[in-house]
């Protein structure tokens, strides 16, 4: 794998595109501005500062990246280009894992063809996150598994650097997480740029310092976060579940009569068997074209 390539004044240039979590909420540097885990790590990219550009945008879903952020980011050339989304569009009642893996599809195959390093990562359910009851959060956890099951076979596809991040104890140590429970802190954002640092330079590909894991800013006073939680944070989950609700509320019905009914092992069979299909249905695609 080549290293990332250079931008007009030399150093390499990095693209970050996705959601709420690149977009760095959760880690504040003050007037209303976020910083997150690529910001951090663009600074250890190289010995000289990279030239990095965050077109990641909280809220959006994979369709998002592909029609808005992807176009952009493809203008400025980059080497290194960091693509991690897909949760909310498991928060969606227009949830389509086919759809979800034909964006994800396109999107990494125009980054690769472009001659860019891919990054990528799985990430962990919001319903175990949000310590919802399991009769809802097992359908959100099932979208989930199926969004990182599509991540990694795409990933491997196209030869990115995958972080596995769904689990492990980055996901439940508290201290990480900010007061919604969806977003890392300061702590979090730091140990995810860590991780990818230790993934891109294992490759030859981040020759700087790797990034600080001890916090620079002191860490919200509880009443503080519990504010934040209050006002902008519900809004926050708010926003992007209320077209899922009523969904939501069906598909939890539905988990809890398979469970009275000893079946629910087909309600995983049945979102495993959707997944075989998105890949497969991109399988006839590729050799479509190749044709």
């Amino acid at each position: 794998m080549r290293p990332p390539g250079p931008g007009p004044l030399g150093p390499p240039r990095f693209v970050a595109l996705g959601d709420s979590l690149t977009e760095g909420v959760g880690d504040p540097v003050g007037g209303g501005a976020w910083r997150g885990w690529a910001a951090l790590l663009a600074d250890g990219l190289s010995e000289e500062p990279a030239a990095f550009t965050n077109l990641a945008v909280s809220g959006s879903q994979t369709r998002d990246v592909l029609e808005r952020q992807l176009p952009a980011a493809l203008d400025l050339r980059p080497g290194l280009v960091s693509v991690v989304v897909g949760v909310n569009d498991t928060l969606r009642c227009t949830f389509d894992i086919q759809a979800v893996a034909a964006r994800l599809d396109r999107v990494y195959a125009a980054c690769t063809e472009h001659g860019a390093v891919l990054l990528t990562a799985c990430l962990p359910d919001p319903g175990r996150m949000l310590g919802l009851p399991a009769a809802l959060a097992d359908p959100l956890a099932r979208r989930q598994r199926a969004v990182n099951t599509v991540v990694h076979a795409l990933s491997e596809r196209y030869g990115a650097l995958h972080l596995h991040a769904c689990d492990g104890e980055w996901t439940t140590d508290r201290a990480l997480w900010s007061a919604d429970r969806l977003h890392p802190g300061e702590r979090g954002h730091r140990q995810l740029a860590l991780r990818f640092h230790a993934l891109l330079a294992e490759h030859g590909l981040a020759t700087g310092p790797a990034p600080s894991a001890e916090p620079e800013f002191p860490a919200p006073a509880k009443a503080a976060s519990l504010w934040w939680l209050a006002t902008a944070g519900t809004g926050w989950v708010a926003r992007r579940c209320t077209d899922l609700l009523p969904q939501l509320l069906t598909l939890a019905a539905d988990e809890l009569r398979h469970r009275a009914r000893g079946t629910s092992a087909r309600l995983d069979l049945r979102a495993s068997a959707a997944v075989s299909a998105a890949l497969a249905a991109l399988s006839v695609v590729e050799r479509a074209d190749a044709a």
